[in-house]
């Protein structure tokens, strides 16, 4: 038996967010945001610390830096049940930092990598990634120091009998680089949005995207945002709407839908209720500002899942805390 449900590569670090900012930034120009949140950041942290609220058991291959900033990170991340005992401190080095100024549903977002473009397929201890179900790995294109050893690494976790997922995230250089092909071969959920889809398919319509793809990958789901998301598994099509909420940000939406549906997913979902579960997901999290507020607020992710069920199915419990 698999010791985690999921085991999880990837970045970890902190979102810093101002809210209130004008629309056009002007050099030189001091700006005054209205609001700041300091939250949990990256792709990979969000998606672990979400999916583990939700009730997986969660473990996480990651690094930080020899600073406050990563101590923070662990403490959060910790929060939320997610093992922690394979995040590598690298001394000397500096934990990654993302800022993110929204201008209504679009944002500005900028990152400094540190450790998040260190950590290198040496770091890694394939005994522990591997003891488990399922194997996410979220923003490829950052995990610089370690791209050309996730090839071989999800070839060797489905030869140890585990399912793979994949979200690329965007490619900050927009080179939509051929490696990228090669790992798709050993992915068995794809979890693009449009934009995202599009580049790895190299087509500029969504829905012959989600075509392309499928004759790569088993499972493809691409995120729509407010229009929700559509799967397509070899030529079936489905897609499914989120419900309707306030919207506090939009920040950590698209991983949090990730966490719904690989957590419906390893509990054995079909993909149209894996779907549903998803959106349900995604609407909590933009609930409360930031990527992880939602699900840390025990009482009000609760309160969200039992009033937005899905019909017919049962998915596994969120945990109580």
């Amino acid at each position: 038996m698999a010791t985690y449900d999921v085991s999880v590569i990837g970045e970890l670090n902190l979102d810093l967010i101002l809210y209130g900012l004008p629309s056009e930034l002007i050099l030189e120009h001091e700006h005054l945001a209205k609001d700041l949140s300091i939250t949990l950041g990256s792709s990979s942290a969000i998606f672990a610390h979400n999916l583990a609220c939700l009730g997986s058991k969660v473990g996480f291959s990651s690094s930080i830096g020899s600073d406050p900033f990563g101590e923070i990170c662990l403490e959060r991340l910790g929060e939320s049940g997610v093992d922690l005992s394979r995040v590598r401190r690298m001394p000397g080095k500096t934990t990654g930092l993302t800022v993110i100024l929204p201008q209504g549903k679009r944002r500005y977002i900028l990152t400094y990598p540190g450790t998040m473009f260190e950590m290198n397929v040496r770091d890694l201890d394939f005994s522990y990634v591997f003891d488990a179900k399922h194997l996410h790995l979220s923003s490829f294109f950052l995990q610089k120091a370690l791209q050309d050893s996730l090839v071989n690494i999800f070839r060797k976790a489905k030869e140890a009998g585990l399912t793979t997922s994949l979200d690329t995230n965007d490619d900050p250089e927009n080179r939509w680089s051929p490696e990228i092909q090669l790992l798709l071969q050993y992915t068995d959920i794809l979890l693009p949005n449009e934009r995202e889809a599009c580049n790895l398919a190299h087509v500029d319509d969504v829905e012959r995207a989600a075509e392309v793809l499928s004759q790569k990958v088993p499972v493809v789901v691409i995120k729509r945002g407010s229009q929700g998301a559509l799967a397509r598994v070899s030529k079936e099509k489905l897609v499914a709407s989120p419900p309707d909420v306030e919207v506090a940000d939009h920040v950590g939406a698209g991983d949090s839908f990730d966490a719904g549906f690989v957590h419906q997913f390893i509990h054995g979902g079909k993909i149209e209720d894996c779907l549903k579960f998803a959106n349900i997901v995604g609407s909590l999290s933009v609930t409360r500002p930031g990527g992880t507020e939602a699900f840390r607020d025990a009482t009000h992710r609760d309160s969200f899942l039992r009033d937005h069920p899905i019909s017919g199915s049962s998915p596994k419990a969120p945990k109580t805390s």
